[in-house]
């Protein structure tokens, strides 16, 4: 049940990204649900070893690179899912700044209020 709240909050999150942010745009509802499967994918397969891999990179820059590779793999995803695009690196980095904050935020609130914890 968590997991599937959780999929749906983050879904919710793309689709508030894609009113907020310009250059990110998310067709539907459903378009957001196949797209937060992928964005998951993308971040398991591709995500964790380029972490790993620029990590001197990131401890030097105190881990603010690890932003651009987070823009790097949402523009990725988008390449993947029709219907979900992501135009230009600044939408990019802007996005998955805002979308990991969403999420949080969103996952938070509900998870609190619901009186479950995570």
């Amino acid at each position: 049940m968590h997991l599937l709240v959780n999929w749906l909050l983050s879904a919710l999150a793309l689709r508030l990204v894609a009113r907020i942010i310009p250059g990110i745009y998310v067709r539907d509802y459903g378009v957001a649900l196949i797209a937060t499967v992928v964005i998951v994918i993308v971040n398991t397969l591709v995500g964790w070893p380029l972490h790993l891999l620029t990590l001197p990179l990131s401890i030097v820059t105190l881990g603010l690179f690890w932003l651009i590779v987070n823009a790097f793999l949402l523009k990725l995803a988008s390449m993947l899912v029709p219907g979900f695009t992501v135009t230009g690196f600044l939408a990019a980095f802007l996005g998955s700044i805002l979308l990991t904050v969403l999420h949080y935020v969103m996952s938070h609130m509900f998870f609190r209020h619901a009186g479950l914890f995570y």
